[in-house]
């Protein structure tokens, strides 16, 4: 598990280098070179704009708009993910059983579970590296979003409802929103597992928190897009996971 987290924090990691994080400050415009600005960052600037002038310049419904659409294009990725997720937990009694039998620290026997893992694995037809495919593919088009809604100078000069886009938001209530529903889609994604992983049931607080810091010194166009994105991926995971949260809260109920 330590090692899964690990990986997926270097992919992000890496994939926020390639994607150009030093160019946050730049205007997207139509003349931005570059493949991560041509073919990413500025049609999903020029599809906010759009939307937007389609609701007389309202670039708030336009973010929640957008967001909504780019999260049911990714929707099958996530769905994937969600399902390897699940194949991976329901084998974990049994790779605790494998490592048990296999506890020795030396090399052959260390290369029999290992063995023994990947037997398993084909077994079931689950591939522990399937869950970091969706991952790879989805990271590109959300930081691209947010490069887009960072990058748009038109999105700064609009408010939307108390606060202005282009400000953080006086009141620190989308902040505040973005912790609480990061908090929500994360206890739902970890429902049943936090106490078989305790390095999960840590980022389950520490997301939150993060979320919060990060909020409340950015602009509040990009909190309105985290908390739309946690919004939709709270329903997702409740239609997809919804029998395993109903198990784990009963289970939570009687002990």
């Amino acid at each position: 598990m330590k090692r899964r987290i690990w990986l997926a924090f270097l992919l992000v990691a890496l994939l926020a280098f390639v994607s150009g994080c030093s160019q946050i400050n730049e205007p997207i415009t139509p003349e931005s070179k570059g493949f991560w600005n041509q073919y990413i960052v500025y049609p999903l600037s020029w599809l906010i704009t759009y939307v937007a002038n389609l609701f007389n310049d309202n670039y708030g419904l336009s973010i929640i708009i957008v967001t909504v659409l780019i999260r049911l294009v990714i929707l099958p990725l996530m769905i994937q993910q969600t399902k390897n997720s699940k194949a991976m937990q329901a084998l974990q009694p049994e790779l605790q059983k494998l490592r048990e039998k296999y506890s020795s620290k030396d090399m052959q026997t260390q290369q029999k579970l290992q063995q023994e893992t990947m037997l398993l694995f084909q077994k079931h037809g689950v591939n522990p590296l399937a869950g970091c495919f969706p991952l790879l593919i989805q990271m590109p088009i959300l930081i691209g979003f947010y490069h887009a809604i960072m990058r748009t100078k038109e999105i700064a000069n609009h408010n939307f409802l108390w606060f202005d886009l282009g400000d953080k938001d006086p009141y620190y209530i989308l902040p505040l929103i973005a912790g609480v529903t990061t908090f929500i889609q994360q206890k739902m994604i970890m429902a049943g597992t936090e106490q078989q992983n305790p390095q999960m049931a840590m980022m389950l607080w520490m997301m939150p928190v993060m979320i919060v810091i990060f909020a409340i010194n950015f602009p509040a166009a990009l909190s309105l897009y985290w908390v739309v994105g946690n919004i939709f991926m709270i329903i997702q995971t409740y239609f997809i996971k919804g029998p395993d949260i109903k198990t784990a809260n009963s289970g939570g109920a009687k002990k």
